[in-house]
């Protein structure tokens, strides 16, 4: 299965996955080896002498998003003096790291789907989605019908046992490593954070000023190596909710590039600072969506639907998956490619995949191509209505930045 407008995942090359490691290898030197770490991204050279690294992630900046995130914090730069409580201080820093001023900016994928969930836990764990586990924004359960949304995940299923590897924070506090995750209070005990970040000690943060304070005060805690992870969601809701294009997404942009600048200003020279995403977004008109609650043809033979708009996920009745392929094919077109799970594993878009994980996958999966989505405007109208999306293969969702400042 290839498309030439897809990016596919550069797994152990140079994807979200392999970010945490490569930091850790900076930091633990030497032994990196013997603890099992390897640094595909090359940040130990970089990054010669450094002791302690904050890892940041801007959900939805992604990286054919950052000439509109610079233009819009320009803008907002222009009239950010006439605001009481701000100033123009901060602006700019996205600019200045696409002009070479700031920092260094290496391209990186996301994995597949580029989706919050399985991203975070990639990140968190260093390893790619078939091993992990969350291999998709909602999945069935094995065995059952029930479908599991990642993102309002709980204790069930049990987040140890459901995502089983190690996570990175894990392996660094064993290794001698502070780990640290800065994120919403909200969050705290998630299934979602139990997946990605066990191991690492929890700083509640809920505005960019806390973020910024947590994570910088994380950073200088203690003597020894230090690894920080900070998270920040306002431009992927603005997003989802207005879309891209939006007067609320270049807000979120601006802040969002606030909070990149405040955390790059006057770091001290043993620390650095790297900021990525877990994919772009995408707007979706209203003209390129297909519904799978007033389309019965595309309901015929299938049991359970998973996934996202994106990417959808069809556990289908016995012996129906090749009838469903045929008429998927039939109404969607060139608009989607529909295949069964096998052609998507073999094609190495998990990664290698457990065999436990296998069916969490659909017994079809359907891949948007352009910006067509296929939602359910019944069965989650909330999800129907949204702006942009993301989780397929499109550069503009795949391709994330890597940016890296040391002080």
């Amino acid at each position: 299965m290839t498309d030439p407008g897809w990016v596919l995942p550069r797994y152990g090359a140079a994807s979200l996955p392999d970010v945490l490691p490569s930091a850790v290898t900076t930091l633990v030197g030497d032994r990196a080896a013997a603890l099992g770490f390897v640094d595909h991204i090359g940040l130990a050279a970089r990054l010669d002498g450094v002791r302690r690294i904050g890892v940041v992630l801007v959900d939805g900046l992604g990286y054919h998003q950052l000439e509109a995130a610079a233009a819009a914090s320009t803008a907002a730069s222009a009239v950010a003096a006439a605001v009481a409580d701000r100033g123009s201080a901060g602006y700019g820093a996205i600019a200045d790291i696409l002009a070479g001023r700031l920092g260094a900016l290496l391209p990186l994928t996301a994995g597949f789907p580029s989706t919050t969930p399985v991203s975070v836990v990639g990140l968190g764990t260093g390893t790619a989605p078939g091993a992990h586990g969350v291999i998709g924004f909602s999945v069935r359960v094995p065995g059952t019908e029930r479908v599991l949304n990642h993102i309002k995940w709980w204790e069930d299923p049990d987040p140890s046992t459901w995502q089983p590897v190690p996570t990175v924070f894990e392996r660094a506090v064993a290794a001698g490593l502070a780990a640290i995750v800065v994120t919403r209070p909200a969050f705290a005990g998630s299934g979602l954070t139990v997946a990605a970040y066990r191991g690492a000690a929890y700083r509640p943060a809920g505005t960019i000023d806390e973020v910024v304070t947590e994570v910088r005060d994380a950073l200088a805690y203690g003597d020894g190596p230090t690894l920080v992870y900070g998270y920040h969601p306002d431009l992927d809701r603005a997003g989802h909710a207005s879309g891209v294009a939006s007067a609320e997404w270049r807000d979120a942009a601006a802040d969002a590039d606030i909070l990149i600048g405040r955390l790059a200003d006057d770091l001290p020279s043993d620390t650095a600072i790297l900021v990525t995403a877990d994919h772009g977004q995408l707007d979706v008109p209203e003209d390129r969506r297909f519904d799978l609650d007033t389309d019965r043809a595309l309901r015929s033979g299938v049991d359970v639907v998973a996934g996202e708009p994106r990417v959808r996920y069809l556990h289908t009745a016995p012996g129906a998956a090749p009838d469903v392929i045929d008429t998927w094919r039939a109404i969607l077109g060139d608009n989607a490619w529909i295949g069964s799970r096998d052609e998507v594993v073999d094609a190495g878009l998990y990664g290698d995949v457990t065999a436990a994980h296998l069916e969490r996958i659909g017994d079809v999966v359907v891949i948007c191509r352009d910006d067509y989505v296929v939602v359910q405007s019944v069965v989650a109208p909330s999800e129907a209505s949204l702006v942009a999306y993301h989780g397929a293969l499109s550069a503009t969702e795949m391709m994330i930045p890597l940016i890296v400042v040391r002080g």
